[in-house]
């Protein structure tokens, strides 16, 4: 891993809050990111788009008294940076005074930093337009193949690189290095309003990880054509089994629950149910920051603080909240470690990579389990009330009768309440172990369906 670059991001880091310092900021930290993306869609065999990006983008957060503020830019030069510093003064001058805002104190700062053992970055050379391009089309071309599908929607390939340096008056200086690779396909089964779509993607730390481009085209044709000739399903009150593709964002909206933003704010349907049972005993949720080649993986925070494994949920018992400093303060708890932030924003609380427990049974055995009810495979808009709990979600998937797949079904809804769902879960085993959320396909009893 080349260390210049990363060097020059300190420098930059460490110009910003040197030169906050003398225009009259108390504490400052300074975030630097140095990213290069590039994207390839393919269509009919052809380059339909391609796109690259590059820079560098810097931000300043500083602190005048317990009055704060943030300031970004994506120019890097000296009297850019005096600008921003005197600006970001003036305006923390006017702001109202937040009694939680602060730096850490040093002693709680983050002592390991070195990021390697994480593998998160691809040493590789950045692959060149053409190598992606030749990606996506082998994509399309073996969706094409399949004799039932219409067209291929998109077929797109992508790169990303990012170097990022944090620095702050406390004393924290660190750095790390991350790459992304990606490829997807979106295929198209018939014509006209009988038309229907599914896709397969792969994303990765590593090249050498990628799925084939063929088997991703394959998988997205054979997904869409067993969507052919979708139909609404019955209303009713049904179980709903959610695929390992889309479980994911059910878990989701428990763990936005457990943001300590929103349990500050008092908007979260789980504000008071620290300690209590949200899940059905033997299931547990695990924040595990530390896993190797997997993207959301570090060491320490936005703050600097260090990342360590917790358990969010145990034994189906909520054990705690996510939080920032900030956030923490407000609840007069510790920093969890969970501060994320952009250039142009103060830190707030954000997860890494999440594990839920999986289950013995297969999804087939719980297609079988529910008798008669829904898969779900993809799902679009979202009603969430985050006060109360209360879900409406589109969905799309299979309906399932006497244990078995029936047909496909689309425009439908399902519909409950959260904290009465999720005390019903079942976990499949199906869960992907490379993702940063390794979540199994989950069965849920007895959702209100809106079908037919």
């Amino acid at each position: 891993m080349t260390q210049s670059p990363s060097q020059s991001l300190s420098d930059l880091t460490h110009q910003l809050i040197d030169i906050a310092r003398k225009a009259g900021a108390d504490a400052a930290d300074a975030m630097a990111v140095d990213g290069t993306s590039v994207s390839i869609d393919v269509r009919g065999g052809v380059l339909e788009h391609a796109e690259r990006s590059e820079g560098i983008d810097i931000g300043l957060r500083v602190l005048v008294g317990k009055r704060q503020a943030c300031v970004s830019s994506s120019d890097t030069k000296p009297d850019t940076l005096r600008q921003m510093a005197e600006r970001a003064v003036a305006m923390a001058r006017e702001a109202p005074e937040d009694p939680h805002a602060g730096l850490a104190d040093p002693a709680q700062l983050a002592q390991q930093t070195d990021t390697s053992a994480l593998d998160l970055y691809d040493p590789s050379d950045e692959p060149d337009p053409a190598t992606l391009q030749d990606q996506a089309a082998r994509a399309e071309a073996a969706a094409l193949r399949n004799k039932d599908i219409s067209q291929v929607q998109s077929a797109s390939a992508g790169y990303s690189r990012r170097q990022v340096h944090l620095a702050a008056t406390n004393g924290f200086s660190a750095g790390y290095m991350r790459t992304d690779r990606g490829l997807s396909c979106v295929a198209i089964t018939g014509t006209g309003t009988a038309m229907e779509r599914d896709y397969d993607y792969d994303s990765r730390v590593f090249q050498a990880d990628l799925r084939d481009a063929e088997d991703i085209g394959i998988r997205a044709a054979a997904r869409a054509v067993e969507r052919a000739g979708a139909r609404r399903p019955k209303t009713g009150a049904y179980p709903v089994l959610f695929d390992e593709r889309i479980s994911g964002a059910l878990i989701g909206h428990l763990l936005q629950a457990t943001n300590g933003a929103a349990i500050a704010r008092g908007s979260s349907w789980l504000r008071d149910a620290l300690g209590a049972q949200v899940l059905p005993k033997g299931l547990s949720v695990i924040e595990e920051p530390h896993r190797a080649r997997v993207t959301g993986s570090r060491l320490y925070d936005a703050e600097g603080l260090p990342t360590t494994r917790r358990a969010i949920i145990d034994d189906g018992v909520l054990t705690g909240w996510t939080l920032d400093l900030a956030n923490g303060r407000k609840l007069g708890m510790n920093s969890t470690g969970n501060a994320a932030r952009s250039t142009g924003a103060p830190p707030s609380p954000g997860l890494t990579n999440i594990a839920m427990t999986q289950g013995t049974a297969s999804r087939a055995d719980l297609i079988a389990q529910m008798g008669t009810g829904l898969l779900v495979t993809s799902m679009i808009g979202s009603t969430i009330n985050p006060n109360t709990g209360d879900y409406s979600r589109g969905a799309a998937g299979f309906w399932v009768e006497n244990g078995a797949i029936a047909y496909p079904v689309n425009e439908c809804t399902v519909a409950g309440n959260l904290r009465a769902m999720l005390m019903t879960l079942i976990a499949a085993n199906d869960a992907q172990p490379h993702l940063s959320r390794v979540i199994p396909s989950l069965l849920v009893e007895g959702l209100t369906l809106a079908g037919e």
